[in-house]
């Protein structure tokens, strides 16, 4: 199978990085462009021993095209294919707020899927979501549930479920990272250097998770696990409710959700 990426940004770096470290896609059947930025795919020809794509010629060749490109720039970028796209290449979007109908308005009725991964496909633990059109036949939609699965864990689900799992999954790293920052600081302050904050919430956070995982407990009910009455964590807590941090967060995914929303009805066909 031969795959190319249209777009060299962060996401398409993360997803190629993984498919060739995890040996799913040999590099040699990789092929990459983007609009301007010809310094971009040599650091990625380097970087993995990807191919750069260099002539329209080559779509005949392409199985599958991943849709990289920056938001803004998918009609722009989607014209410029349109006349070029083998009938029997399959396109993978990884486009936040782009349907699948405005996929289909430039490039025809074809195999279609929309997946949205997070940055941690590079180190194969991303957690996404994919969702079908109709045109996709079985024997695709396990080669781009494999694909994914490569990256880390992925879960199918309707075009529409894609606005959640975008603010959930999709942009979730951020909203870690800036906590995180939070962390950090804190832990600084009260006097630790920052390698040693560094070690001790990196594996708070990947020690938390693991346990949400493997126990298969509710978060409250871990949560509740921790906080005795009267000690340090329920002190914590109090702090956190008085400031509704819980209301902050769950109105920063349905914003999240609903900016998804307004990023496909702009593009809407």
């Amino acid at each position: 199978m031969n795959i190319l990426f249209i777009g060299a940004g962060s996401m398409a770096e993360a997803l190629l990085r993984g498919w060739v470290q995890q040996d799913v896609v040999l590099p040699q059947n990789i092929y990459v462009t983007n609009r301007s930025n010809k310094e971009r795919l040599s650091e990625l020809q380097a970087k993995y021993g990807v191919n750069i794509f260099s002539d329209n010629a080559q779509f005949a060749q392409m199985d599958l095209i991943v849709l990289a490109m920056k938001p803004k720039d998918a009609e722009t970028s989607l014209q410029a294919i349109q006349q070029h796209v083998a009938p029997h290449t399959i396109v993978v979007s990884v486009l936040a707020g782009i349907p699948v109908a405005t996929i289909e308005r430039f490039i025809g009725k074809r195999s279609i899927a929309r997946v949205m991964p997070n940055t941690s496909a590079s180190l194969g633990m991303s957690a996404s979501g994919i969702a079908f059109n109709d045109a996709m036949t079985d024997e695709q939609k396990s080669y781009c549930l494999t694909l994914v699965a490569a990256v880390g864990k992925v879960v199918e689900v309707t075009e529409e479920q894609l606005h959640a799992v975008t603010a959930l999954s999709g942009s979730g790293p951020a909203y870690i990272y800036y906590m995180m920052e939070a962390f950090f600081h804190a832990g600084e302050q009260l006097g630790l250097d920052k390698e040693t904050v560094r070690t001790l919430m990196t594996q708070t956070v990947a020690g938390s998770a693991a346990m949400l995982e493997t126990l298969g407990e509710e978060p409250a009910v871990l949560r509740k696990q921790v906080t005795s009455p009267g000690g340090t964590t329920e002190a914590g807590i109090g702090v956190l409710e008085a400031h509704h941090v819980k209301a902050a967060i769950e109105a920063c995914v349905y914003r999240a959700a609903a900016r998804s929303e307004e990023l496909a009805k702009t593009t809407k066909a």
